[in-house]
């Protein structure tokens, strides 16, 4: 039988503190062995043990990976697991220092939000309404009145849906051109409507006067009931409903697709990034810009999808 090295057992120890000390559960234990025996036969093969390894050969093991192909995300997991592996070391006084502390983790880049054409988004509106004028009067009408009036409204506005469903009853007292919204950290922004936003929440609140539960609710979007607002949840059903109905991809439809939708679509049109930044309630403008990574990439397929010359380069490559 072979002889247990030093680096398996200062491995075994480290395991052996995320069973007894976090819980670790087995499928989560087999993934750090896995990741950090991996790690360790790359140090082992270059003559270096757990003890005396150093950050270059950490970002040596780390481009490895990378020149294997591995994706960002999987190279970050295996990382965290070497830095946790040498913060025990350190802590348990087997190492003096921590050779990750110096290491960045992967860029993992961030994912391009899913964005609705406005053909789409043309398609929902047209059917809500459809739907309004096919409902008979009672709680069908109103839920079509209220749906509409919803995807009027976020459409105009970009709110976040937490917003939206929230909004007072009196939010439009006053100036119905604009509406104050109070989003994260108690910041305060001024979003203006659309006409279509304004007539279709004028049309919801005078069936809503009929109402015996929902008249006095003190919300814009009421639940049946009247005393909460609608759901989220519920508003997301209504909408995927719609989608179907509509002919659009109930999987691709959602409100906080449609906030992304709003803000595309402005800036396809020329708006300023800024100005959108502040419609949409965003702190930081880089939050903002992924929208104008979605238009280059949009802008791309098309090039690459009817340009002739581009056409004659695939065929080429083929």
């Amino acid at each position: 039988m072979a002889k247990k090295s030093a680096t398996d057992s200062e491995l075994a120890l480290f395991l052996d503190m995320l069973i007894a000390e976090r819980g670790a559960a087995a499928h989560t234990i087999e993934a750090y062995t896995r990741d950090l025996a991996a790690f360790l036969a790359f140090l082992a093969a270059r003559g270096a043990t757990a003890k005396t390894a150093t950050s270059d050969q950490i970002r040596a093991f780390l481009a490895v990976l990378s020149k294997k192909g591995l994706a960002p995300t999987s190279r970050a997991r295996k990382l965290s697991a070497i830095r946790q592996f040498f913060r025990f070391l350190l802590a348990e006084g087997i190492r003096d220092d921590d050779p990750c502390s110096a290491i960045d983790s992967p860029k993992l880049g961030r994912p391009l939000p899913m964005i609705l054409s406005l053909a789409d988004v043309e398609k929902l509106l047209e059917t809500a309404s459809d739907q309004v004028a096919a409902a008979k009067e009672g709680g069908a009408k109103l839920r079509a009145l209220r749906l509409y009036a919803l995807l009027e409204t976020l459409y105009a506005t970009g709110l976040r849906v937490s917003e939206l469903i929230t909004l007072p009853r009196d939010a439009l007292v006053g100036d119905d051109q604009v509406i104050t919204i109070k989003g994260k950290g108690g910041r305060e922004r001024l979003v203006p409507l659309t006409d279509a936003a304004r007539e279709a929440i004028a049309a919801q609140l005078a069936a809503i006067e009929s109402d015996a539960g929902r008249a006095h609710s003190p919300w814009l979007f009421p639940s049946p009931g009247g005393v909460e607002p609608l759901t989220r949840q519920r508003f997301g059903q209504e909408l995927k409903a719609l989608a179907i109905a509509a002919g659009v991809d109930p999987d691709r439809v959602s409100p906080h697709v449609l906030r992304h939708a709003f803000a595309s679509h402005l800036l396809e049109r020329g708006a300023d990034l800024r100005t959108v930044q502040q419609l949409l309630g965003h702190a930081d403008i880089s939050t903002t810009q992924i929208y104008t990574h979605v238009i280059e990439e949009r802008l791309r397929r098309l090039v690459e999808e009817h340009h002739p010359l581009a056409q004659a380069h695939l065929t080429k490559r083929r």
